[in-house]
């Protein structure tokens, strides 16, 4: 599997926002033969300020952010996962639109956890989805999707290998601090190592963010990384190297206490 990873910072300027993605990922080309290309979250519209309102920015599943990555998919013939602000009657979701190579939305997870941690409340902005953890299909394999503070909560990532993820994908907006990028690194190697599974995550960067994106094998070693400025990693994933792994490891199989049905 061909992938992408976009890391860059995004504004409270949706329209200049979608100028940049589109110079991104317009530096991809058709014959680059990927097959997933993965945007951090809120990559539509920056979250700003802890009392911006967000439901004044949010926009529907057909509104302009969605159009545009449609179209790069279409371009691509790619599957282009990207996050962006979900617009309802109420609070908006923290979503993620998943647009198949033909530019279609194929489906959309909305963030479970709500950042309600490190003195920020992310739920009097944005509203929780459901508990629907979601697995997709891309170049035959499963891919689970979490974001970002899901990534603190390893009963989800458990979910989705049980439900056949055979790598996991994390867009973020991983907010900076004294200890923020140790956490990071550190949650996302574990996720891979616990699952056997190689961990693929994409953060903003910037002045408020962490930066970091992250390739992470199914042993847990760090296979690239970005630093703390606006790049595009590529990488490739050969899923005999995850079936090596766990046979070296079988914690998988090996396990006595199994998820609730």
């Amino acid at each position: 599997m061909q992938i992408a990873l976009i890391q860059f910072a995004s504004t409270t300027d949706s329209a200049a926002n979608r100028v940049v993605i589109d110079d991104l990922l317009g530096g991809l080309g058709p014959d680059d033969g990927l097959d997933l290309v993965v945007l951090p979250e809120g990559s539509m519209h920056d979250f700003g300020q802890p009392d911006d309102d967000l439901s004044a920015v949010a926009e529907t599943l057909d509104g302009p952010f969605v159009q545009l990555l449609s179209a790069q998919a279409r371009r691509l013939g790619a599957t282009v996962v990207g996050g962006m602000f979900e617009a309802t009657e109420g609070l908006p979701f923290n979503t993620l639109v998943v647009l198949g190579p033909n530019g279609a939305l194929r489906h959309t997870y909305r963030k479970i956890h709500l950042y309600d941690s490190f003195g920020y409340r992310e739920s009097e902005r944005l509203r929780a989805g459901e508990i629907e953890p979601l697995v997709i299909d891309v170049a035959d394999h499963k891919v689970g999707l979490m974001t970002c503070y899901d990534l603190r909560f390893p009963e989800l990532s458990r979910i989705l290998i049980d439900a056949g993820a055979e790598v996991l994908v994390v867009p973020a907006a991983w907010v900076q601090g004294s200890i923020k990028l140790d956490h990071w690194t550190t949650l996302l190697r574990a996720r891979a190592i616990e699952n056997t599974v190689p961990v693929i995550a994409v953060g903003q960067c910037g002045e408020h963010y962490v930066g970091h994106s992250l390739v992470i094998d199914a042993r847990g070693s760090i296979v690239d990384e970005a630093g703390s400025d606006p790049a595009i990693l590529r990488t490739e994933l050969v899923f005999a190297d995850v079936e090596r792994a766990r046979g070296e490891n079988p914690s998988l199989v090996n396990r006595r206490i199994r998820s609730a049905p």
